[in-house]
């Protein structure tokens, strides 16, 4: 399966973040650590240390995002994916005890600090690749299996 897939909506924060932080967050920055350089000793001056900490720290994550983006492909929506679950789809299963899980089908880039976003990597998702809703899924992980219905499928 192709990691490098990403929804419009995630695409679009990851291009909030590189904004944000090469716009905004870095310049401010940037002043911070002239302003305590220009202080003298930067040995012991813990805002040049600190701020030149963060400046790295920032510049780091710019040249991954950078680098991230360029390799992303957004996958739109597509009507022909209705009624089956695909990339993007909203889905929720249900166990014999009538237990729930719902989640959102994303690219990896996407699952961090986000409830119930699944990556299309993930063992449930691989699953549920191309099914219908009353299909049963086999989710097979290394500790055990179990069985899903899948009883709802949605694109927002």
């Amino acid at each position: 399966m192709n990691t490098n897939v990403i929804t419009p909506e995630g695409y679009a924060e990851l291009q909030q973040e590189l904004d944000y932080l090469w716009r905004k967050e870095r310049p401010e920055v940037t002043k911070k650590v002239q302003w305590a350089a220009s202080l003298g000793d930067r040995s012991e001056n813990a805002d040049y240390q600190y701020n030149k900490k963060r400046l790295r720290e920032i510049d780091r994550r710019v040249r991954y995002l950078r680098n991230r983006l360029s390799k992303l492909r957004v996958v739109e929506y597509n009507s022909v994916q209705e009624g089956k679950v695909y990339f993007g789809a909203w889905v929720t299963l249900v166990d014999e005890d009538e237990k729930t899980l719902s989640f959102r089908m994303v690219g990896p880039d996407e699952i961090y600090g986000k409830k119930n976003y699944v990556s299309v990597n993930a063992p449930v998702a691989k699953a549920c690749l191309g099914k219908s809703v009353g299909d049963t899924v086999v989710v097979r992980t290394p500790e055990n299996q179990r069985e899903w219905d899948i009883s709802k499928i949605e694109y927002q």
